[in-house]
């Protein structure tokens, strides 16, 4: 590819040596027409405040369609054209569902898009104030880069801003007090091109999604910046930036993924956060659909026993999750779609060993689960104080010693495990009738579980209910507690 020459005015230069390097020690990419990327300027900016951090911030222009399919509303909102999966469509369902949970939470806007927009103009203009203003005054919240991505942002997801008309955008720069003399000439000329490359450097170099933070003092084991995709690492993030990487102070071990809530939030904001509003009963327990072949679901193992620690009770229900998918090795042709699956197949892979408690020998495993779901199904059935024992010890039994939980045998002597000597001298727990129900009922009372799964929808592990609603991986249990005890 041909490299183009740095873009300079008012002193501020914007080179596209190196996309990765930056003189702030954190990157931000986000996109206009991405509710997640909405969702994170207002955390990561309060992040950037508490640290004295300056980030640069950069737009990073979605090819969804290549991935994602595409899909058009008419004026009755119905579909009038699409190329989505049944897959894909439920994926984009619940996406707009989990951002407007968060929107209300934060008193924002997100309505679905009527089309998949283009906005690479509203990128140029970021450009466009990225060259007039120097980094720390992009940071400030009266600086014109912060009013400039409030200005496009709110009004973009209350379906008011066109981000395909170049006059939209221009306006945009008049009404925060921009500098405006050449801009249309540079969004139709020089911007353009520079966009252009910008971008597909920036796919090339690893970004697929937006909010996506890189922290270039802190390369990973490719030599690239180390690289985070979603708000959901913004506690790591901070933890980074705070220089505690390598600490040996207990205090300052590594922070999981969540999506944190202000510490004084209030019942009144969670309740407008809910899928149907107003106090409800007060629910105790918490339903986990989960997989002990998921590395997902292991992860989430201590978040939820420290919940139990707080009196939740874990009702836990097996399902029978499709295995991460390993991705394809890179070919020397690949389009965009090809690509980004698999640079997101290897993000995942990565992103579960960073914030794994060990080394996970295979994220794409496809143990059968059957024989220890039915010890799950008996405990609850026979001692249900001892299930949360068992998942610990099975999950460990697989991720931890690598122990194939597949073997009859092995689930026996981990449930033998949970229920201790004291057991079987009471007469409280007999093999034989435990074995039966193995190798008889345990099998349909199995069919009814995972048929009780599909028919909630349940495609990912894990995912939460609070009463009917779906919450989808361990970043939402701040949200989920916070809400348990509040009672909404």
């Amino acid at each position: 590819m041909e490299t183009l020459s740095p873009l300079t005015a008012t002193g501020q230069t914007l080179s596209l040596y190196d996309v990765a390097s930056s003189d702030s020690p954190l990157i931000v990419h986000i996109d206009f027409k991405s509710p997640y990327a909405f969702l994170a300027i207002e955390p990561t900016r309060q992040m950037l405040k508490s640290l004295g951090v300056v980030a640069d911030w950069r737009p990073f222009v979605l090819d969804i369609g290549s991935y994602l399919g595409t899909a058009k509303l008419a004026k009755d909102g119905k579909v009038a054209a699409q190329s989505r999966s049944q897959e894909q469509w439920s994926g984009v369902k619940y996406a707009y569902f989990d951002c407007r949970r968060y929107a209300n939470l934060a008193d924002l806007t997100i309505r679905g898009t009527v089309k998949i927009w283009n906005t690479n103009l509203p990128a140029i203009g970021m450009w466009w104030i990225k060259l007039h203003e120097d980094l720390n005054a992009q940071n400030q919240t009266d600086g014109l880069l912060q009013r400039y991505m409030d200005a496009i942002y709110r009004p973009f997801w209350r379906r008011e801003f066109d981000a395909e008309d170049l006059d939209t955008v221009f306006n945009t720069l008049v009404q925060i007090g921009a500098p405006t003399e050449g801009f249309k000439a540079f969004a139709e000329g020089e911007g353009r091109a520079y966009n252009d490359a910008v971008q597909e450097q920036t796919f090339n170099s690893g970004v697929y999604g937006v909010p996506t933070y890189q922290l270039p003092e802190y390369p990973g084991a490719d030599g690239r910046a180390s690289q985070f995709f979603g708000r959901e690492h913004l506690p790591r993030i901070a933890w980074m930036l705070e220089g505690k990487v390598g600490g040996e102070n207990s205090e300052d071990k590594a922070p999981d993924v969540a999506y944190e809530l202000p510490s004084d939030i209030e019942a009144g904001a969670l309740e407008k956060c809910a899928s149907e509003p107003g106090i409800v009963q007060k629910q105790t327990g918490l339903p986990v659909y989960f997989d002990f072949k998921s590395p997902n679901s292991y992860l989430a193992l201590p978040g939820l026993l420290s919940a139990r620690d707080e009196d939740i009770a874990l009702q836990w229900h097996p399902f029978d999750h499709k295995p991460l998918k390993k991705p394809a090795q890179q070919q020397p042709e690949e389009d965009r779609g090809t690509r980004h699956r698999r640079i997101r197949g290897e993000y995942i892979a990565g992103d579960l060993q960073r914030y794994a408690p060990h080394a996970l020998h295979d994220p794409y495993l496809a143990t059968d689960c059957d024989a220890a779901n039915m010890g799950l199904l008996w405990l609850q059935e026979h001692a249900p104080t001892r299930v949360d024992d068992y998942v610990e010890r099975v999950f460990l039994a697989l991720w931890r010693d690598e122990i194939d939980i597949q073997s009859p045998e092995v689930i026996a002597d981990l449930l033998d495990a949970v229920m201790g000597e004291t057991a079987f001298d009471t007469g409280a727990f007999d093999t034989g009738a435990r074995d039966a129900f193995v190798q008889g009922t345990g099998l349909q009372a199995l069919a009814q579980a995972y048929d009780r799964a599909r028919e909630q929808g349940v495609s990912y592990a894990p995912t939460f209910y609070l009463g009917s609603e779906p919450f989808q991986g361990r970043a939402q249990l701040p949200l989920i507690l916070a809400r348990l005890r509040a009672g909404v």
